[in-house]
């Protein structure tokens, strides 16, 4: 019986010497196959497109319907095309294809995979917050309360609306000893404020504010911004023609700060591969980019595909940088922490 056992084993087992066999039997079939090299043409060509468009989607024109602003805010799901091809050129038996499909694996890989692993540290002076509490919420006391249970120092509120505003002053009082609303925007702070005034992001009513934060570790210039909403639309594309403007608008300000410790708190409408924000990204760091765990994706709450929600910061070190759970809001909240 043992020797029927064993025997048995060897013919139709599932060990490492019959998974080895399948390989060999799957390389011999393609060993004689010249079309390998004909077959699947088209999946190779659209590899190589992908990768392309991944290498240089900041030659992409903006001109016809902001196409290249789209593609960039979308731009690491692009990731998807790749496995999704690599099955293609398996099936069709095309070496062709797979080898093509090596392209824009590696670009990729070589432009997000750093994202993927986890840059968080531990230490840091400051811990910042930022949400979109969405006008529409429905529970802005238990948004706020969700959000205060961050433990952050300082938080960000963005499209607050003037009947919601006492409710969240209310719910943040016990927390936050030190508030400011301006416009649509406000900043809750367990340190005194300074110098605190509006932000001109050239829109006509006020959505981004400045203020001065005097922790214990120095003063830090502090602002909060939601800038204009773009849209997708069949007929004009990729709609950011006003949001760009206020970008510019707000990299303007912020290059124009006296202070040297900057933080960027907001919902800027864009994410940090957008060339629109250059104003802004060009001369600030991304605390998700530079010490977050993943994508750090916040909208939308119920599927997050995007980072348009972003916490950026200027002469200071970020630390770690994390999503918040979900809220009343279509938005995630996000946090950070930072060395003064």
């Amino acid at each position: 019986m043992a020797q029927a056992y064993v025997t048995e084993t060897g013919n139709g087992g599932s060990g490492p010497d019959r998974q080895g066999s399948r390989f060999r039997r799957l390389v011999d079939g393609w060993r004689g196959d010249r079309g390998i090299w004909r077959r699947g043409l088209v999946t190779a060509g659209v590899a190589v497109l992908l990768a392309l468009v991944m290498l240089f989607h900041a030659q992409i024109p903006n001109g016809v319907g902001n196409l290249g602003s789209l593609i960039e805010t979308f731009l690491p799901w692009l990731g998807i095309l790749v496995p999704v091809l690599l099955v293609i050129g398996f099936v069709r038996k095309s070496a062709t294809a797979l080898i093509a499909v090596l392209l824009p694996a590696v670009i990729w890989v070589s432009s997000f995979g750093g994202l993927i692993s986890d840059k968080s540290g531990a230490g840091g002076d400051l811990t910042v917050a930022t949400h979109n509490v969405n006008a529409e919420n429905a529970d802005p006391s238990g948004t706020a309360r969700d959000v205060a249970a961050s433990g952050a120092d300082v938080v960000a509120l963005e499209e607050l609306t003037a009947d919601a505003v006492p409710t969240y002053e209310k719910a943040l009082a016990g927390t936050y000893k030190y508030h400011s609303v301006q416009g649509t925007v406000g900043l809750w702070s367990k340190y005194p404020l300074t110098g605190t005034k509006p932000v001109d992001i050239k829109l006509g009513w006020t959505r981004a504010m400045r203020t001065t934060v005097n922790s214990p570790k120095g003063e830090v210039a502090v602002y909060v911004a939601h800038l204009p909403s773009v849209r997708v639309k069949l007929d004009a594309g990729f709609t950011a023609n006003q949001r760009d403007a206020s970008a510019d608008a707000l990299g303007e300000a912020i290059a124009d700060e006296q202070i040297s410790k900057v933080v960027l708190l907001g919902d800027l409408n864009g994410t940090m591969n957008d060339r629109a924000l250059n104003a802004v990204t060009s001369q600030m760091r991304s605390t998700q980019g530079a010490a977050g765990d993943g994508f750090g994706f916040s909208w939308p709450a119920s599927f997050p595909m995007a980072r348009i929600d972003q916490i950026m910061v200027k002469g200071v070190e970020p630390m770690s940088s994390w999503t918040l759970p979900e809220t009343g809001s279509d938005h995630l909240p996000i946090a950070a922490r930072v060395e003064l």
